[in-house]
């Protein structure tokens, strides 16, 4: 775990939740935005790599080529089993929400983030699995305007990320 500790600016907390990303890319990808947005912490889930780090085994070098850095200034942990972590955050008063698209999913830019959040990414084919989104509060989906159904994870994730600090300011 990193031992620099951000400064707290902004009222409410923004947690991410990757489960079961393929690419350690995008993963660097995804703490390099979560740094700039000013996400509390990363939880990597399932089978998702996790960064190198002192101490740790397993870690992936390749997340450091796309993070940058952020990899050792956002707070991250590994939990193996996704449910067990939506437990503990709704414990929290974190309100579980998933990027998807489903005939349930509400529009990105329309949804108001009112309190502490966490926002659930799956794999880059298959998405967030039918189990975990019965397990979130709330489903978002970023408009498609083009030919193709869906953007690459780590620029979806950056798109709502920023929606949701955007919608804190309204």
């Amino acid at each position: 775990m990193p031992s620099k500790k951000r400064k707290k600016q902004l009222p409410d907390e923004l947690f991410v939740i990757l489960h079961n990303i393929r690419s350690a890319h995008n993963v660097g990808a995804i703490f390099r935005t979560a740094d700039a947005v000013g996400v509390e912490k990363v939880y990597l889930c399932g089978y998702t790599p996790i960064p190198e780090t002192r101490g740790r085994r397993g870690g992936n070098a390749k997340i450091a080529k796309t993070a940058l850095g952020a990899e050792k200034t956002v707070l991250w942990d590994y939990v193996p089993q996704i449910g067990k972590l939506l437990q503990e955050l709704r414990k929290h008063n974190v309100h579980i929400i998933a990027l998807e698209q489903t005939r349930r999913s509400h529009d990105i830019f329309s949804f108001k983030v009112k309190s502490a959040v966490a926002l659930v990414v799956g794999n880059e084919v298959r998405g967030v699995s039918a189990s975990v989104l019965k397990r979130c509060d709330a489903i978002v989906a970023i408009p498609m305007q083009g030919t193709k159904e869906s953007l690459n994870v780590a620029v979806a994730v950056g798109i709502a990320l920023y929606s949701m600090r955007m919608s804190w300011k309204l």
